[in-house]
């Protein structure tokens, strides 16, 4: 969702993160993944300017931090 919200393809948050594009696809699949990779990929997300919401009820999520 997050990527999704950027317009990311796997590739570009792949190399955003420095990590291999199979290990987004892998994640993204539900599989496992390194903690290592899990918080590259959470920090090139949120340099871009997302913000992680904690869940409060209605579930974890997304959006677009304000400017």
């Amino acid at each position: 969702m997050a990527r999704a919200a950027l317009g990311w393809t796997t590739q570009d948050l792949a190399r955003e993160a420095s990590v291999g594009a199979n290990t987004i696809n892998r994640f993204e699949a539900g599989q496992d993944a390194r903690v290592s990779s899990v918080d590259k990929m959470r920090a090139a997300l949120e340099a871009a300017g997302v913000e992680f919401i904690p869940q409060n009820g209605g579930g974890a999520g997304v959006r677009m931090r304000q400017p």
